[in-house]
This record gives structure tokens, C-alpha cells and sequence, in this order.
């Protein structure tokens, strides 16, 4: 069976490459072909570098400590010394790596970046499963961590922040509840979300890494299986229960789909209307079906519903491929990137099958029926633990995928992979460079308010249709196991876009109201010119 199924794969990777009839558009480059890790999660940080780790029960990674350093953990259940890595920084300029050392093992772990700029990330596996480290974005910086910072083991959980500034952490393997980072003194209780108990499949789960978004009236929406509710996280209480997504079929782990939240509009409005797709998943049963090596084929189908509404439903939409273990990333046009992943099986060891090479552009603004458009393929699977996060300049990076207990390069279908490749949208073509806005005002690193007017003032060498000018707001998100954490986009209400001479231009851009709409921390700024981004610059908002 095995090797009938190395055939069909490749006949179905073959077939991908060479009719690419769908495929409209988009790039990949490869960057490096190995970065001694498997990229089983990743942060980009505000000085561009970008945090990768897989976990250290692998064994003996691809990169050495650096300084002769090793990390002995008598707890440990691969090396209990290992000389080597398990997380490194990428250099995004330089195209380098450094490599950086974990204490204790951060497999399946979650994360956010907190508003001051540090990568607080939380739990993981073993001893590592009370944990809370921090990483600050410096050149030297290292990984700082707290062995017994959460107050129950954390696994497989989702992190948000929040307009005060922490952390929710909710869920997880077989916690039902959820807590916050940072502890105070009077705040280190664990709160009951029975939700989490209804949505758990009897041993199958599909419940873990739930999609948890921050609506803009403060409360929480959590997707976990195949349906969600509205927590109110002050008062532990539900206050709006969703419908089930028709059909009734899993999205969450291990029956992997993956879902965004729709980019935010009319931020003056009296109500900001808010919507979440979720994308792609596994059907009832697949994942037993997997473990006795019958791969079901995935799901092919969307679901999209307004999260405000009073009386909301689930609309569906049918993709133009099956996936499962896809990522789903804003780009800065507004429009959602979908990539990775395989059309059978599950996640989990050894579980999927038919990499699905060409990701998909989904236009929301579309009419439905007309919002998917295939893009290019890349050459590389990424499977089972792949990420893909957004860049300030507009490309994704991808990296990732291993589907096995260990590092396995050879004599498996699916070879761990340590190479990272962007893949730029067609906004990035050079064909487009006349029309491509590029931002002098404000600087990079800039501070501003919320409820605030800021001047934005940014040059295009070609014509200007003053008319398709927007800004947005990206919240640099955790990627992990297909789900993109506190992922964000916002579009900024703006007056009358002004020339002043020598090709620049000036607008008014109204900043978001509150951090029910935009969290207080660091986010990438654009100027979209008829569908052309700019090279995002960092703001800070507080």
C-alpha cells in the first residue's frame, strides 16, 4: 500500500506542476535550503526577524548551540544533553539564521505578541507544558522562560490578546477552560468553558487549536469542531450561541481547516460589522480512517458568516480544491492567502496525503462564485506542521512540514523539511511598480493614538487614482499547526487624498477607537493604490 501511495502522490504533484491551467499568478523563491529546523511555528517581531522553533523531543536537530552551549534536561524524552537547536531567528534582510536555545520542549505550543514587542509564548509538551518564555526583539536576545507560568498544562491551545493588554489562553488536550497571562496576585484561577467539553469527539477530539478572534464589541468569538459561540471573558459567560456550520463536518484540529477574520471596515461606524471564514477541514471520521491507512479525501467547502449580526448564519462557498492543514493569511490588499496542506487525510503522524502545491487567492469583496483564484504551485509539500506568515514587504514565508516522530530525510513519503520560500502575490510583479505606493510619512517605529487623524504621505511614480487609495493595519500573527493567532487587518477610514508635488501625495488616515478594534502593540501599515500595497512600515499603537 505504501508504495502505491508514493505513486499516486507523485503522479498527483506531477499533474499539479505541469497544468497549472488555473494558476493566474504569484511567485516562489527559495531562500535556504536548510535552516537546521523544521519551521513547525512562527512570529515575525517588529524588527523584522522572525522567530521559528519546532520542539525538542525530535532528537538531535540540522544546527549546533552556538558557544558550545547544551541544553541537559534530565526530563527530556529524546536527548536529555543535546548540543543542538530547536529554535533559530531568521534575518529577514540578510537571509540568515541564528540560532537560539529553548529549555524545555515547545512542541504544539501557542503564542502572541505582547504590546511593548516581546513573543510571550505559552506551553508546549513534557516539562514544557507549564511554561511561559519570552523572546525580545534584539540582536543578542535569547529565549527567557518560567517553568510553572500558566496555571494548567497547555497543549494544542490558542492565544489572543486582549484590549488590556494580556494574554487569554484557551483550551488545549483535555482543558476545558481557559486562563490569562500575565498572573496577578488575585488573578491565577482557570475559568470553565464547557463549550469546549460539547465540541470535544470522542477520542478524535477535533476541538484543539480552536479559532478564537477578538469581536469588535470586546467579547470573544471561539470556533472549535464545527460550531462557535460569543464569550464574554469578564463575566465567563456565553452570550451568543452560533449555528453549525451546515453539513456538520470538523474543522478543528486534528480535522485541520483553518479560518481568518475578515478585514474590519467603517471603524466610525456606530456597529463594526465583523465576519469569519473559515476554509477547508476533514469529515466526520477521517482521522480514525487515517490511522488504519484509508485517507478520506477533505473538504472543499467555506463557511462564512457576520459575527455581528443579530441573527447570524453560515454561508457557503466551494473552493477550487480540497484541503486540509492549509494556512490562511490577510495579505495587505485585503484579500486572503490560502496555502499548504494535502486533499486527503488528516494532521497527525503520517496522516495526510496529496499535497495540495498551489495556494489560492480569495477576493471577500468579490461577488460569491468569483472570489477564488488559483495561483502558481510550489515544488515543495508542505504538509503536516508547515507555517506560512506574512512579511513587511508583502511576500509569505513558508516553511515547514514533518509528518513524523522524528527528523526523517529519507525512505519516508514525506521528507521532514528544513528549507524556508516565499511566495509573492501578484501585487508584487514588476510590472505593477509604477502603480506601487511607497510611504514617507510617518517613520517606521512611529507611536500613535487611538481616535487619532494621522497624516500619511507616501509617492507613486505613475498615475494616481485617487479613488482606489486605502490603508491598513496587519497584526503580525503566531502561525501554527494552520491557524494564524491574533492575525488582524484593519482598513483605516481616510479624507480627501491631496498631491503636493513630485509625485507624493497626503491623507488624513483615522486611527482605530478602541482596542476592541486593534489591541494596543505593533502593527505593519500600508498604502494600497488600486490593489498595489506598499511596503508595510511599522507603527505602534497605544
Amino acid at each position: 500500500m505504501t508504495r502505491i501511495h508514493n505513486i499516486l502522490s507523485f503522479l498527483f504533484w506531477l499533474w499539479q506542476l505541469l497544468n497549472p491551467t488555473n494558476a493566474a499568478a504569484g511567485k516562489w523563491t527559495h531562500l535556504l535550503s536548510n535552516v537546521g529546523i523544521s519551521a513547525m511555528h512562527m512570529q515575525l517581531l517588529n524588527n523584522d526577524r522572525v522567530v521559528i522553533f519546532d520542539r525538542t523531543d525530535f532528537g538531535a536537530s540540522n544546527i549546533s548551540l552556538p558557544d558550545g552551549k547544551c541544553r541537559n534536561d534530565p526530563n527530556e524524552t529524546a536527548l536529555k544533553t543535546d548540543c543542538t537547536a530547536h529554535s533559530v531567528e531568521y534575518d529577514v534582510a540578510s537571509n540568515s539564521i541564528r540560532p537560539l536555545m529553548v529549555l524545555t520542549d515547545v512542541w504544539c505550543s501557542s503564542g502572541a505578541v505582547m504590546p511593548d514587542g516581546r513573543l510571550i509564548q505559552t506551553g508546549g509538551f513534557n516539562d514544557g507544558d507549564h511554561a511561559v518564555r519570552t523572546f525580545r526583539p534584539c540582536p543578542t536576545c535569547d529565549w527567557e522562560e518560567i517553568s510553572s507560568g500558566l496555571t494548567e498544562r497547555r497543549w494544542y491551545a490558542t492565544n489572543q490578546i486582549l484590549p488590556d493588554g494580556r494574554q487569554i489562553i484557551v483550551g488545549g488536550r483535555r482543558q476545558f477552560n481557559y486562563e490569562f497571562y500575565p498572573k496577578s496576585a488575585s488573578a491565577t484561577q482557570v475559568f470553565s468553558l464547557p463549550f469546549l467539553v460539547q465540541t470535544s469527539d470522542a477520542k478524535i477530539e477535533n476541538n484543539l487549536y480552536p479559532f478564537v478572534y477578538l469581536n469588535t464589541d470586546g467579547n470573544l468569538f471561539v470556533f472549535a469542531n464545527n460550531r462557535a459561540v460569543l464569550l464574554d471573558y469578564v463575566k465567563n459567560a456565553v452570550v451568543k450561541t452560533y449555528p453549525q456550520i451546515p453539513g456538520g463536518d470538523p474543522r478543528s484540529y486534528p480535522s485541520t481547516g483553518s479560518s481568518v477574520l475578515l478585514p474590519l471596515k467603517n471603524l466610525q461606524g456606530a456597529v463594526v460589522e465583523a465576519e469569519v471564514l473559515v476554509c477547508g477541514g476533514a469529515p466526520k471520521g477521517s482521522y480514525i480512517s487515517a490511522q488504519n491507512s484509508n485517507f478520506v479525501a477533505a473538504l472543499d467547502t467555506c463557511a462564512r458568516i457576520k459575527i455581528t449580526d443579530p441573527s447570524p448564519q453560515w454561508v457557503m462557498e466551494t473552493m477550487p480544491m480540497a484541503r486540509v492543514m492549509g494556512d490562511m493569511l490577510l495579505l495587505p490588499d485585503g484579500n486572503v492567502l490560502i496555502i499548504n496542506g494535502g486533499s486527503k487525510g488528516t494532521a497527525g503522524w503520517e496522516s495526510g496525503r496529496n499535497p495540495v502545491l498551489s495556494p489560492v487567492i480569495y477576493r471577500p469583496n468579490n461577488p460569491i462564485g468569483s472570489r477564488f483564484e488559483v495561483q502558481n504551485p510550489t515544488t515543495i509539500s508542505r504538509m503536516y506542521h508547515s507555517t506560512a506568515i506574512l512579511l513587511r514587504d508583502g511576500r509569505v514565508l513558508v516553511g515547514g512540514s514533518n509528518p513524523h516522530v522524528n527528523y526523517e530525510f529519507s525512505g519516508v513519503l514525506f521528507p521532514t523539511e528544513l528549507s524556508l520560500e516565499t511566495f509573492s502575490p501578484s501585487y508584487l510583479d514588476s510590472k505593477s511598480a509604477n502603480l506601487r505606493p511607497r510611504i514617507i510619512l510617518p517613520a517606521s517605529q512611529s507611536k500613535i493614538e487611538y481616535k487619532n487623524r494621522v497624516v500619511v504621505r507616501f509617492t507613486v511614480a505613475g498615475r494616481v487614482n485617487v479613488n482606489l487609495i486605502m490603508v491598513t493595519m496587519v497584526a503580525p500573527s503566531f502561525n501554527t499547526h494552520s491557524f494564524s493567532m491574533n492575525q488582524r487587518l484593519l482598513v483605516l477610514g481616510h479624507g480627501i487624498v491631496k498631491g503636493i508635488g513630485n509625485s507624493t501625495y497626503e491623507l488624513g488616515a483615522i486611527t482605530p477607537s478602541s482596542g476592541n478594534q486593534a489591541p494596543s502593540g505593533y502593527y505593519l501599515l500600508h498604502v494600497v493604490h488600486q490593489d498595489i500595497p506598499s511596503e508595510g512600515i511599522w507603527i505602534h499603537i497605544q
